[in-house]
């Protein structure tokens, strides 16, 4: 019974639309057909006959560096300096080497491309034949006769199949084995001939899966970041109304009992003036005042009266005239203005009125 991957052989002719292809998946063939598939993994199968193969015993090494190292022992076998050299895997201490003109490979994926078809290998048609233990063995593959040995493989023909067997005839494979080769050849080539400058390239597809799950990552760092700034704001908008109300607690506490808190600072501000009197108030007018008194030696306050303007009138008295005019001087650098009346002189005192005002 059919079933797993599937992939389709294309036996490479002059003209592909006449070409052979079979189609197959783990287990079994599938179809056959001539013309150009239709298929999605397509492995093209190069003519025995365009197609050298030898076995080397190359060490265990890159694929480029065994691809150098298989250069060198087709060099020794072939005058021929412009060849492309593909090596297989390594099997029992041995890799197949394949040399083919790269003419020729170009001309196939050439022609393959403009088929629409670009395929995931190119296989040499003899290396679909499995290898004997002992001896030689034929296949029929597609039209295509094929003999293999342990070293060798290559298109059977008469006098060419006599000279590499010494004469020996081939065992002819059934058709079950042919089948069964032709379904382990497709699932695991044996031997790509698209190796160095005809290497498949490889198609990097968007993963959207992926751009989907970024999407989503992005949009919930996003809404994270988002949350974080809300949180941020309703905690400072929280502390900012914590520190209202207990502004207007202390300022109801600085206000008369039972008075409403509309604007606490214009209501303090209210309740200060009223407190402190008029202008600068009267406890700063005053003292201002008298710190001037008492850098003026012999001056002396004799009578005030605070103005409801803010106005403080002083009576003063001083032992010359000149320390009324200091005093004068010393209440103005106290930072008032000063207004002096007319001073008289009896009994050996001199006195007088001042005005000081806020500046």
């Amino acid at each position: 019974m059919g079933g797993g991957v599937t992939r389709t052989l294309f036996f490479l002719a002059d003209d592909l639309a006449d070409a052979r292809w079979v189609t197959v998946d783990d287990h079994a063939v599938l179809a056959r057909g001539r013309g150009l598939p239709v298929a999605d993994a397509v492995v093209a199968v190069a003519p025995a006959d365009a197609v050298t193969l030898h076995w080397a015993a190359l060490p265990a090494r890159s694929p480029a560096q065994a691809a150098a190292a298989a250069r060198i022992v087709v060099a020794e076998a072939s005058a021929a300096t412009d060849l492309h050299v593909a090596v297989g895997p390594e099997t029992d201490g041995e890799r197949a080497v394949a040399v083919v003109d790269p003419a020729a490979m170009t001309g196939w994926l050439a022609g393959l491309a403009r088929a629409g078809i670009d395929p995931v290998a190119v296989v040499p048609a003899a290396m679909l034949v499995p290898a004997p233990d002992e001896g030689f063995v034929r296949a029929e593959l597609c039209g295509w006769g094929l003999v293999r040995g342990r070293g060798a493989g290559f298109a059977d023909e008469a006098r060419l199949t006599e000279l590499v067997t010494g004469g020996v005839a081939p065992v002819t494979l059934g058709a079950d084995a042919v089948e069964a080769a032709l379904v382990a050849g497709a699932g695991a080539p044996p031997l790509d001939l698209r190796q160095g400058p005809f290497a498949r390239r490889r198609r990097r597809g968007i993963n959207w899966r992926a751009v989907r799950r970024a999407g989503a990552l992005v949009g919930a760092i996003l809404l994270v970041t988002l949350a974080i700034d809300l949180v941020r704001i309703a905690k400072y908008g929280f502390a900012a109304d914590a520190l209202e109300r207990q502004a207007d607690q202390v300022a109801a506490s600085g206000l008369r009992r039972g008075d409403t808190v509309v604007d606490a600072d214009r209501q303090l501000a209210e309740r200060l003036g009223r407190v402190r009197g008029p202008g600068l108030g009267f406890a700063g007018t005053v003292a201002a005042t008298f710190a001037g008194v008492r850098r003026v030696p012999g001056a002396e306050v004799t009578a005030l009266d605070f103005q409801p303007s803010g106005d403080l009138r002083l009576s003063v008295a001083t032992a010359r005239e000149v320390e009324a005019t200091d005093l004068k001087r010393a209440i103005e650098a106290q930072g008032f203005r000063v207004d002096a009346g007319t001073f008289q002189s009896a009994g050996g005192r001199v006195t007088g009125e001042m005005t000081v005002r806020a500046p």
